[in-house]
């Protein structure tokens, strides 16, 4: 008998819960151990520096099926408390895990030996262990579509599309445990430097298609130019990356831009990646934060690799952080009001 759509989207993925879980004591083991554990808790300890650091601005980097495999409420949370700045990431993890779990709709858990003709016929996309509807991912589209036939024809920087989206969660959002809504709220600015790489792509071209001469386009240049707006803002800077690619080099190359434009901005003093990219292939996702101190983004000292896969790993770095409690004290930047003031 062959299984129907509704056969399979069944079991839904959990998002993990930093607050509920106290992992300090166990992080602080194992950074008396060797080899991963010992980096894992070098990163933990690096990152709640940044957070009592006050001249230090906060960057995460995210890279990879972060939200759709449950960490999505762990990134909700930073925004929350003040633990990060601004937000670097590529597109389809904000619009097509974020902002389609922000329109009601779930990611599911899957098999990764399942036929995937079968899924294709059933119009289910598979993230490796993971399902997603693609129907629903349609809605998720034709929202984006709808969004920008509303705004006043330009080009937008991702981060201002990304901002009107967070308007739309405000007003129309059915579950809002969501990043977007949260940066929203926070005024902690998103970038998405490959914006049209997702499910806002589809909605973009949509909508240019049916307004060819009058339309919403999206500014990469002013990406780059409002994040380098932020690092000479800043007295000092730190990176959390998640994963690596596009939102790890955009955020770094802030440091040489901010050069180009004749300011002392200063490498960034603190950073932190978890990957599972293997080094020697010379691939930006793995190379090392002492490799990107030669070309001089990073710092040397405050830096550390973690090799470990995101779902293992962010829970327990930014748990630590999150129970050290450092962000009661932190002051929150609003970035996005800043760029939005045109200073």
């Amino acid at each position: 008998m062959k299984p129907k759509k509704s056969d399979l989207l069944v079991e839904i993925i959990e998002h993990i819960d930093i607050k509920e879980h106290n992992v300090v004591p166990l992080v602080e083991a194992m950074s008396k151990m060797a080899f991963s554990a010992r980096d894992l808790g070098r990163a933990a300890q690096i990152y709640e520096t940044m957070l009592r650091d006050e001249d230090c601005a906060i960057i995460l980097c995210l890279a990879g099926s972060l939200f759709s495999a449950g960490l999505k409420n762990v990134i909700v949370d930073l925004v929350r408390h003040n633990m990060v700045d601004a937000i670097v990431s590529t597109g389809a993890i904000i619009v097509d895990q974020d902002f389609f779990e922000a329109l009601g709709f779930k990611h599911y858990k899957g098999e990764i030996n399942t036929d995937d003709d079968v899924l294709r016929r059933l119009a289910i996309d598979r993230i490796y262990d993971t399902y997603i509807d693609e129907d629903q991912l349609r809605v998720c589209d034709a929202t984006c579509a709808e969004i920008a036939d509303k705004l006043e024809p330009r080009p937008y920087s991702s981060r201002e599309f990304i901002r009107e989206m967070g308007q739309h969660l405000k007003d129309n959002a059915k579950n809002r445990s969501s990043v977007e809504l949260a940066a929203f709220e926070k005024n902690v600015p998103i970038f998405c430097p490959a914006f049209s790489d997702c499910s806002a792509g589809f909605g973009l071209i949509h909508h240019q298609w049916h307004h060819p001469n009058r339309h919403v386009s999206i500014d990469s240049a002013k990406d780059f130019l409002e994040l380098t707006k932020i690092k000479i803002e800043s007295k000092q800077s730190g990176l959390l990356m998640i994963g690596g690619g596009v939102p790890k080099n955009f955020a770094q190359d802030t440091v040489v831009a901010g050069d180009y434009l004749g300011f002392d901005v200063g490498m960034h003093k603190y950073a932190v990646q978890i990957t599972v990219s293997d080094v020697r292939d010379g691939a930006l996702s793995s190379s090392t934060l002492k490799e990107a101190n030669s070309w001089g983004k990073v710092d040397q000292g405050a830096e550390q690799m973690v090799f470990a896969e995101a779902t293992l790993a962010l829970p327990l770095i930014a748990g630590y952080a999150y129970h050290k409690g450092a962000w009661k004290d932190r002051a929150a930047r609003r970035y996005a009001a800043f760029l939005d003031s045109g200073e």
